[in-house]
């Protein structure tokens, strides 16, 4: 007996060290299970995008320090062949199970069959696939325009009719075709609330009358990313198709938002024309304007042809002045100015020679100082537009002065020096006396019974430097006196 002890002592111990090290094996290894979604479908956008999952692992001693968990996305089918990973976290910060974890989607995210899965690093170890569910990231999600917003399209027998998403579009359109990655479903509508899946991409040729619309393509995910309506009418080739005309900045429009875009419906060629009127070089699909009136377009379908009109109104609001560009003022008086409008909350800013008149801020103001005015009106609710007026004030000049003597020479330049012929009172206005003009052939030029020494008032379209005419002056008595009166250019 004593000789089989030492070979019996050997053997358990050999025993010992490798339960042990199995042990230490067993140890090394955790097991992930399945992970569990805190979402049904994953509908991402860049104001949110955090979805999370939660897993078991086990046994939560297994792990080591610098263990990392991730989780790795699937492709839009569930193949994990070129897995995303969209979630890695700190060394050694998950030590207990289960965990929950938030992660992000990229942006390239389209699908309805992504899953994720979870795997750790120290020791490696990988869970099963997670539920399938659908996923997207929605780059653009606000509506956008057809066809440059035109409600409708027409085509001739036998011809067709293309739609696509306007790039940029008019207005504050917000294309998604500024994102390449995007895809997009077009459809029929079948009825107000149903529709028919007719085709992808982003243009659709239609041969069938009827309304269609596109979507971008975010599969069951809600999304506003979606188009206006158009309807398009098949046009005989014998027949004249309608053309809606649509106006980027709404009508009516506020023109201080800058040009207004009249645009109609696709065709080979167009004609535009302004109240009946044919505007030249107006021949695009789009025509500009800032002015109010009735718009018209032809457009040639090439075998049948389409026609349409808008009453296009600028909604600036309407304003007037009560004086003229020029007034006269006298040492004393006072002008009244006063501007009516039918602005909304307007504001009233008057200007002296270029300078801000402190103080007047109402739709009136008592002139007297001579100068270049202006007032500016502005509508700051609305349109929010502004209308300027100028005008100036001059020295008041006497229309009857008591001169002495009657004049024979003027000169009708425009300096408001001697431009007239000013008589004597007792010939003027009031006085019955009759005044004739003449010129060197003795033709009568200017008669009158009431003088308001305001001749000439015309261009005399002098044909020489200076230039001689005669005058007969007839009182009331028969009083007569003659002469010349000689214009100095």
């Amino acid at each position: 007996m004593p000789q089989t002890t030492k070979p019996n002592k050997l053997l358990i111990t050999f025993c010992l060290v490798v339960a042990f090290l199995f042990q230490e094996q067993v140890y090394a290894q955790i097991v992930i299970g399945q992970p569990t979604l805190g979402f049904s479908q994953a509908c991402a956008s860049d104001s949110f995008n955090s979805f999370s999952a939660t897993f078991v692992f086990s046994p939560e001693s297994a792990l080591e320090a610098s263990n990392q968990f991730t989780i790795e996305l699937s492709d839009g089918e569930g193949d994990f062949s070129e897995p995303v990973v969209v979630y890695t976290s700190s060394p050694g910060w998950i030590i207990a199970s289960p965990a929950t974890v938030d992660f992000t989607l990229p942006e390239t995210t389209s699908g309805e069959n992504y899953r994720i899965r979870v795997k750790s690093s120290a020791p490696a170890a990988t869970s099963s696939a997670s539920v399938a569910f659908a996923a997207y990231y929605k780059l653009q999600d606000s509506p956008f325009t057809i066809n440059n917003l035109v409600s409708t399209g027409a085509y001739c027998t036998g011809g067709s009719y293309l739609l696509s998403i306007d790039n940029p579009g008019t207005g504050n359109n917000d294309s998604p075709l500024n994102y390449p990655s995007l895809t997009f479903n077009w459809y029929k509508e079948t009825s107000e609330t149903t529709a028919d899946f007719v085709a992808e991409g982003p243009t659709l040729s239609v041969s069938e009358e009827g309304t269609f619309f596109v979507e971008t393509n975010y599969g069951t995910c809600t999304s506003n990313s979606f188009s206006n309506r158009v309807t398009i009418s098949e046009a005989s080739i014998s027949g004249e198709a309608d053309a809606t005309i649509a106006s980027s900045l709404g009508n009516p429009y506020c023109p201080e938002q800058g040009l207004t875009t009249l645009s109609t419906i696709g065709g080979n060629s167009y004609q535009w024309f302004k109240d009946g009127v044919e505007i030249p070089d107006a021949t695009n699909q789009l025509y500009q304007t800032n002015e109010s009136g009735t718009f018209s377009v032809q457009v040639d379908l090439g075998d049948c042809s389409a026609s349409g009109s808008i009453e296009l109104v600028s909604e600036l609001f309407l304003s007037d002045i009560n004086v003229d560009e020029v007034n006269q003022l006298f040492e004393g008086e006072t002008l009244t100015v006063t501007v009516t409008n039918n602005a909304v909350s307007p504001e009233f800013e008057w200007y002296l020679n270029d300078e801000l008149i402190i103080g007047e801020t109402e739709d009136t103001l008592e002139a007297t100082e001579l100068g270049d005015y202006e007032v500016v009106i502005t509508e700051t609710s609305g349109c929010n537009g502004s209308r300027v007026y100028q005008f100036t004030i001059a020295q008041g000049i006497d229309p009857f002065p008591d001169v002495p003597n009657i004049p024979n020479v003027i000169s009708p330049n425009g300096d408001m020096i001697n431009d007239t012929w000013v008589l004597p009172l007792q010939y003027t206005s009031g006085t019955n006396t009759e005044i004739v003009i003449l010129n060197e052939q003795g033709k009568v030029v200017f008669q009158t019974l009431d003088y308001q020494n305001n001749w000439p008032e015309d261009d005399l379209n002098l044909t020489s430097v200076n230039q001689l005419f005669y005058y007969i002056i007839t009182t009331v008595e028969g009083d007569v006196k003659k002469g010349s009166i000689t214009i100095v250019k």
